[in-house]
């Protein structure tokens, strides 16, 4: 009796793998694929250079229409200080309960800015740029981060006007000015990664952008920037949960750091539970997450 063998038939060759075959031995790939995630960030790192111009650029570009320019920087945080301070402070008389609250007022609103801003720019990174995207390729994740760095550009102008008013309302220079340093890096860190967060969002639902002036204003009112946090929970008249939740507010948080930085009559009695830490952790998470969770749509951004 014959044996037959029975071989499969062989697997027809198409056109399409001759040529994925031919790119593959030529080096070439996709376009506008997505890079592994040590590769992407050498290619930030390599638009360094790009990345700080273009955020130079917006900032000067920001005021340029206006006649008394750059100067806007300073001014429109300090007239948001001055409307706050005249409906919390005097009308609901919130300063009798806060020692220097100008100083403690006024640095609360330009470092709630610095967050507010950063985070309104990230969600229209991408989809306000879209002839830069498809015009041009570099990593879009250099979008959110110039547009991070630009607000971190304006608030050091704004800072040069802190310092001023904390002096003239007799708050010493001390050592302790030198935990704003650490303090802003940290806040820049948290504040770029909650940007790229908005800028992936804000890529495939624009109307984000329409929403978020509502959600940062809640935001902003549970984030202690004209009332104090500490005065406000203590006591046992308010469940924990609500207590942990106001102390461990990320935007809370880094304003009570620079707070203790640069006025002295802020103690560290007043600050959360392991402050440091918590202003870490949140710069860490949102940072290091906010990275990876932008990456991972890199080929989206600009089609469709």
């Amino acid at each position: 009796m014959t044996q037959v063998l029975h071989t499969p038939p062989p697997t027809p060759v198409t056109a399409e793998d001759d040529l994925a075959a031919l790119a593959a031995r030529h080096g070439l790939s996709v376009s506008g694929a997505r890079p592994s995630l040590p590769e992407y960030v050498r290619q930030l790192w390599a638009r360094r250079h790009f990345i700080t111009a273009f955020a130079t650029a917006k900032l000067t570009a920001q005021y340029a229409q206006a006649k008394l320019g750059q100067i806007w920087q300073v001014m429109t945080p300090l007239l948001n200080a001055a409307v706050y301070y005249f409906i919390f402070g005097v009308l609901l008389g919130t300063k009798r309960h806060v020692p220097d609250y100008i100083p403690f007022l006024v640095t609360g609103v330009f470092i709630w800015t610095f967050t507010q801003s950063s985070i309104m720019a990230g969600t229209r990174a991408i989809s306000g740029n879209l002839g830069l995207v498809r015009a041009l390729h570099f990593p879009r994740a250099a979008l959110p981060i110039s547009f991070a760095l630009q607000q971190l550009q304006q608030l050091l102008f704004s800072m040069a006007a802190l310092v001023v008013i904390l002096l003239c309302f007799g708050v010493p220079i001390a050592f302790s000015w030198v935990l704003a340093v650490p303090a802003l890096v940290l806040q820049f860190v948290f504040n770029t990664g909650v940007a790229m967060i908005m800028a992936r969002m804000g890529a495939k639902t624009p109307d984000i952008a329409q929403l978020m002036p509502f959600i940062l204003r809640t935001w902003m009112y549970v984030s202690g920037v004209m009332w104090s946090i500490d005065k406000l929970t203590k006591g046992d008249h308010l469940p924990h949960w609500v207590t942990l939740a106001l102390e461990t507010n990320p935007a809370a948080v880094y304003i009570d750091l620079m707070r203790y930085a640069l006025i002295d009559s802020f103690h560290s009695s007043q600050l959360p539970p392991h402050v440091w830490a918590a202003a870490t952790g949140w710069a860490l998470l949102a940072g290091v997450g906010g990275f990876i969770y932008f990456w991972k749509a890199e080929e989206t951004y600009g089609r469709g």
